[in-house]
């Protein structure tokens, strides 16, 4: 049962001074769990069972030297992604970059303070827990957009295409690489909307008449209100983009009939590649359009639905796109859970 209390991070301290390991246990005990290794072999084998949230190192121990055992932790897949505090003697200059090149987050020259120990340890766990959370958020982003694309289709590897369709424009057109990242975690909440409409509209196995379309169109809107306003860029962005990938180019789109550069560039991003994985997908009310026909018509809607630009970068990267199309395909073998970004 949970009291309240934040259950206290974890430690391990290795050093083969036992004066040190002293020291530092007076120094932290009372804010975390510790626990302690006098050379590299049992560190290792305590990092592997334990998990320990944040490791201090010496480099000078008997036998494994730090360095080795950093180079250890950081090829392990269950400890790779815990962080390294280098407590040592050697101060040099070389001495700390060599650290910090294989995989430590900071280095602390002995004699330490223990209050700047206290301080780092602080700094790298707050790191630690951002992280944490951002992977929740993530995986929470994930599943809203693909419990919606499971009741439009029941594969859900429509948003998976797409997620890794826009990644791949989104380089292509010039996005950094973490701004590319970004949106593609981004474009799988593009259609969460769907979740409020009707299943009689939505699941409709033929042509939708002029009222049903007008209730279609209301999911832009209602996927930007379920996500709604935050200070998070990524949701931000989702939000963006589940308003806005349906406005056209040429001013003819929906909800708000924008045009040109007034469209957010994510949502034009998203417009090119949706379209083209809605077009070379069956569906109840259609068959799949071949590549080449689906190609032609991405071209022949260049500066009318598309961003001219956008559709010359998707051009240039078609081959890529055709190869994410073939690795997450509609078939039951094709696996749609480990293939979000």
């Amino acid at each position: 049962m949970n009291d309240g209390k934040e259950e206290r991070r974890t430690l391990l301290l290795v050093d083969d001074e036992p004066v040190n390991l002293q020291v530092l246990r007076h120094g932290l005990q009372a804010q975390y769990r510790l626990l302690f290794a006098k050379d590299g072999p049992t560190a290792l084998a305590v990092a592997q069972r334990e998990r320990p949230d944040l490791i201090l190192l010496d480099v000078m121990l008997p036998g494994m030297s730090g360095h080795e055992v950093c180079e250890t932790l950081k090829r392990g897949s269950d400890t790779h992604a815990i962080p390294v505090i280098y407590v040592t003697a050697l101060g040099q200059a070389e001495d700390e970059l060599r650290g910090l090149e294989l995989g430590a987050v900071d280095y602390i020259a002995k004699p330490f303070d223990l209050s700047v120990v206290r301080a780092r340890i602080r700094t790298h766990l707050s790191l630690v827990r951002a992280e944490e959370l951002l992977e929740t958020s993530l995986r929470l982003v994930r599943a809203l957009g693909a419990a919606a694309e499971y009741r439009d289709n029941g594969t859900g590897r429509h948003v998976v295409r797409m997620s890794h369709y826009s990644w791949r424009l989104a380089c292509e057109a010039g996005y950094s690489e973490d701004a590319a990242r970004e949106l593609q975690n981004a474009a799988v909440m593009h259609d969460v909307g769907k979740i409020g409409i009707p299943d009689a509209v939505l699941l409709k196995p033929g042509r939708l008449d002029a009222m049903e379309q007008t209730i279609m169109r209301r999911h832009a809107e209602i996927g930007a209100r379920i996500i709604g306003e935050h200070s998070s860029s990524l949701l931000s962005l989702a939000a963006e983009i589940a308003l806005r990938h349906h406005e056209k180019w040429d001013g003819s789109g929906y909800p708000d009939g924008l045009a040109g550069e007034a469209i957010p560039r994510a949502a034009r991003v998203i417009a090119v590649v949706d379209v083209f994985d809605a077009l070379t997908s069956s569906r109840p009310y259609k068959p799949a359009w071949s590549v080449e026909e689906a190609v032609a018509h991405i071209r022949q809607e260049s500066g009318r639905h598309f961003d001219p630009a956008l559709v010359d970068a998707f051009l240039r990267c078609l081959p890529d796109i055709l190869e994410f199309r073939a690795r997450w395909s509609d078939e039951p073998e094709a696996s749609a859970s480990d293939a979000m970004p």
